[in-house]
């Protein structure tokens, strides 16, 4: 009886070893002092092409928040409509009866809004939801010169790790304070315009006063740095 219950401790040590080595490699090291809902929650982020905020952040992210996303209007429907990014990434948007319309810089409806149009969207983002409060189609700023430097996600692929640009002296993930309004809608915009492809899940004001664009659906860039001029100066 004792050889039976060694031999099922081994084989179940062996069993949590394997799995544990299995998450290893998706999310690189794991706090094993971390709960399970901290897991499943790091797991999630890394397959989603996420990177993983760092702890304790006053921008660690509790519920939706501004952002935004650019993109093909792949479909359309009386609820809102879909879009499909550069990097392929499949947008839901949501309209509703406050939403605002441009076409270039002029002001539109709705109707605007067809099938194969391009279309920036600046809202409310949860995961890869937008619920939209502004809509501008054929934006005059969607070319952009950095738009081949983006990497789509690739599920299973680990995050490009590089840097671009001017990237504060000291940034650390996790830091500043969330912003929305017209601040995080400048800075949507001039992040999306130089590196379209992902969406913007939020934005963050930091202590030296530029602002990091969070984006996701992508294995870079994940952090866009925004002047307080909102011109685009580096990113990770």
């Amino acid at each position: 009886m004792f050889s039976r219950r060694l031999t099922r401790y081994l084989a179940i040590g062996a069993t949590a070893i394997a799995i544990g080595g299995g998450a290893y490699g998706i999310v690189s090291a794991t706090d094993s002092t971390r709960s399970g809902a901290a897991t499943t929650a790091t797991l999630a982020a890394a397959q989603s092409g996420q990177r993983v905020p760092s702890s304790g952040g006053s921008n660690a992210r509790s519920g939706p928040a501004a952002g935004g996303s650019i993109g093909k209007v792949s479909s359309v429907s009386t609820s809102g409509f879909d879009l499909l990014t550069s990097a392929g990434e499949k947008v839901t948007v949501k309209e509703t009866s406050s939403t605002t319309y441009e076409k270039g810089t002029k002001s539109t409806s709705a109707s605007a809004v067809t099938k194969g149009k391009t279309a920036l969207v600046l809202g409310t983002t949860n995961s890869t939801t937008i619920t939209a409060t502004q809509v501008i189609v054929r934006p005059t700023n969607s070319e952009s010169k950095t738009s081949s430097q983006v990497i789509p996600f690739k599920r299973g692929a680990p995050s490009t790790s590089k840097q671009v640009g001017q990237i504060p002296a000291n940034y650390k993930q996790g830091s500043g304070t969330i912003v929305s309004g017209t601040r995080a809608n400048k800075a949507t915009k001039a992040a999306l315009a130089a590196y379209p492809g992902g969406i913007v899940d939020r934005v963050v004001k930091l202590s030296n006063g530029e602002y990091e664009v969070h984006n996701i659906g992508v294995n870079w860039p994940h952090h866009i740095f925004v002047n307080q001029n909102f011109k685009v100066v580096g990113a990770d």
